[in-house]
């Protein structure tokens, strides 16, 4: 589907460098040919001038432009190729076009993306460096005080949407109009306001307002408090197909913003986010630079997240407590699931075809505990007849091969992981770890296909950096399919009841490059349960 200009705001610089190149050759490694990072991938280039080898800055700007030209028309054709192959897949799975038709449209599609990122790397020819950390990227509100100001959206129930948005005049009406066509606005909703105070800060009216019912699929154009700019907003669909982006660790330095303008570049109906999003650290202005700063992707479609450890900016001497700003600011559908807390809470997409669990790692998780209790009534609630896609969130991993924040889950494993591999959840997203990591499907430190595959994405460009170390020798190395320390996103794709395409791209270069790919079967496939069935059913 081609992306829609909300999505591609040009308030999202990008980071370029010199050095920075897309390549399908270098960087990652898969575990399964135990392969390093290449460090000497250097393609020689076809130069112009005379004949001693010698061009002049003349002749090497004519060659990049053309070079560039060549390369945005390559990336223009793909991009349009892509985007009929994946219709054809659609269209296939859901039974209006033949299964061949839709398994050559899939051949085709990953030919393409092979030839496209040659092409890239041949005309490149640099190689791929890994960027050092970046600077914060502050974005200023230069507009008065009721003009409405980081504005998201998030999902409440099966037809409703929660606005939310800040302003500085806390007399600003909780209201916003809405209608399908715009500045038309048929409909209205009214919500209420907080405010909270850290030391010295004290924020902004911190607005939300559930808006609905609203039918699926739909574009609608809305306006908050009766005032500032009219944004827009698509509902997710009522069914499958659904493509869903996974992010973590986002931060706002460039190379957040370079994540973003790459996840703005094509579209999605829904982004996850397992924790960690303004690394303000008790610093409360960052929380509100942040919000301006996703606004463009935030307001546009629903960022359902849960909380890391950079949220909880708990303060127990002078009696700050967990998650304040997190919780006054990111509110998220907890209660509609029967949840207590906003550090954990379910939803459905797709009209029920896929359920979405987002468990708090820094909420109590022990047995007898209020999180504990909720996982188990919520997991019981859902019928893999109507719900084949049962997916989960968490911020600290529970399998991680990577030196930084080592066992850091393991306690949260090894109270709830029996749980989700008894309700047959087919993936676990965290971050925490700021790189990207897949692992197999997995029960108890070993391979089961009748577990829940476990992929870390900690690495949307926070000003951390990267994890960087994978130990050879770790315990759980024999698990882990593919490991990358780069900066990145991740979309899920769920084509029907039982398929779904995960692919990571790598995002810190200039062309966001798909480094990789699989293809998921739904455990509740009556199909992938006879074919799985081992030594753990005996369990």
């Amino acid at each position: 589907m081609p992306a829609p200009t909300c999505l591609s705001p040009p308030s999202l610089p990008l980071h370029h460098t010199a050095t920075a190149s897309t390549s399908l050759l270098s960087g990652g490694r898969h575990r399964r040919s135990r392969r390093r990072h290449m460090s000497g991938l250097v393609l020689l280039k076809a130069k112009a001038g005379d004949g001693d080898g010698h061009v002049d800055g003349g002749d090497e700007l004519l060659l990049a432009s053309r070079r560039d030209a060549v390369l945005g028309v390559a990336r223009v054709l793909f991009a349009a190729a892509n985007e009929r192959c994946l219709r054809g897949m659609d269209r296939a799975a859901l039974g209006r076009g033949s299964f061949f038709a839709g398994a050559m449209a899939n051949s085709w599609r990953v030919l393409m993306q092979g030839l496209a990122s040659l092409m890239f790397l041949c005309a490149r020819a640099d190689e791929y460096v890994r960027q050092p950390p970046s600077p914060l990227v502050l974005t200023d509100h230069d507009k008065p005080a009721a003009h409405p100001q980081q504005v998201h959206i998030s999902t409440v129930g099966r037809d409703k949407m929660r606005i939310s948005w800040v302003t500085d005049d806390r007399s600003t009406p909780s209201v916003v109009e809405y209608g399908k066509s715009r500045g038309n606005y048929t409909a209205s909703a009214t919500g209420g306001h907080a405010t909270y105070k850290y030391f010295f800060y004290e924020s902004g009216a911190i607005h939300h307002v559930t808006i609905g019912p609203l039918a699926p699929g739909t574009t609608y154009h809305y306006r908050c408090g009766k005032a500032g700019d009219e944004l827009t907003l698509r509902t997710p669909p009522a069914s499958l197909p659904i493509e869903l982006v996974v992010t973590g660790d986002l931060g706002q330095t460039r190379w957040t913003a370079s994540t973003l303008a790459h996840i703005g570049g094509a579209d999605y109906d829904m982004l996850l986010l397992p924790g960690d999003l303004s690394y303000a650290d008790t610093q409360q202005p960052l929380w509100d630079s942040f919000g301006r700063l996703v606004q463009p992707l935030a307001s546009a479609r629903p960022w359902m997240v849960t909380e890391g450890n950079h949220e909880a900016e708990a303060l127990p001497v002078v009696g700050f407590a967990p998650f304040v700003a997190y919780n006054a600011r990111w509110r998220m559908p907890h209660e509609e699931s029967g949840s207590a807390s906003n550090l954990y809470y379910s939803f459905d997409a797709a009209g029920g075809a896929a359920h979405v669990v987002m468990l708090g790692s820094y909420a109590e998780f022990e047995e007898g505990s209020e999180q504990r209790a909720w996982l188990e009534r919520d997991l019981a609630g859902v019928d893999r007849r109507r719900t084949p896609w049962l997916l989960v969130l968490l911020h600290a991993p529970w399998y991680n091969t990577n030196q930084a924040h080592q066992g850091e889950g393991e306690a949260m494993r090894a109270a709830m992981e029996a749980l989700l591999y008894e309700a047959r959840v087919d993936v676990v997203f965290s971050g925490h770890v700021h790189a990207y990591e897949r692992f197999t499907r997995i029960y108890d430190n070993e391979a089961d296909g009748r577990g829940p595959m476990y992929i870390t994405i900690g690495d949307g460009g926070n000003r951390e950096g990267l994890a960087l170390k994978f130990l050879e020798d770790h315990k759980s190395a024999h698990l882990s399919v593919f490991q990358e320390a780069s900066f990145g996103h991740g979309r899920l794709r769920i084509v029907d009841e039982t398929s779904a395409v995960w692919t990571w791209h790598r995002n810190d270069d200039e062309y966001a490059t798909v480094r990789d790919e699989v293809w998921l079967e739904s455990l509740a496939s009556p199909k992938l349960s006879m074919a799985t069935a081992g030594p753990r059913d005996k369990l």
